[in-house]
């Protein structure tokens, strides 16, 4: 699974991909409606091969856990994140059991699914991405 050049900037709704470096910013295309912008250091930018999920053993990177997400949801899209906390929260167990309950808050899991569906309908993460992600990680062996 690639996520990399995805970013979430904070204030901002949804998911952006790094389309060009500037001297002083970077230009971000919007994955929802494809309009580009300029992004500045003052903005607060996470990319998400960055982010962890914390679990009691270790923190599980993003693109993990999106890949056990994907395939529980046999690479379809998953529960809304407007479903009840509960709801997310006993989802998230199913694939990812041992998730740090106190760290990892109800505003996390609405992000995580909400960025997990937003990736799955931009056909970021799909069947045929994780064979091709799969046949080139066997090729550098």
């Amino acid at each position: 699974m690639d996520i990399k050049g995805i970013i979430a900037i904070s204030g901002k709704p949804g998911l952006y991909k790094v389309a060009a470096q500037g001297r002083n910013n970077i230009i971000v295309e919007s994955l929802d409606n494809g309009k580009k912008f300029p992004a500045f250091a003052t903005d607060k930018i996470s990319a998400l091969e960055d982010i962890c999920i914390y679990t009691y053993e270790e923190d599980v990177p993003l693109g993990d856990v999106y890949e056990k997400l994907a395939e529980k949801e046999n690479y379809g899209a998953s529960i809304s994140h407007k479903e009840s906390p509960e709801k997310l929260r006993e989802h998230i167990t199913s694939f990812l059991p041992d998730y740090d309950e106190d760290r990892v808050y109800d505003s996390d899991l609405k992000k995580l699914y909400q960025w997990y569906n937003i990736l799955v309908d931009k056909g970021f993460i799909s069947k045929e991405a994780a064979d091709k992600a799969k046949a080139k990680s066997e090729e550098e062996e």
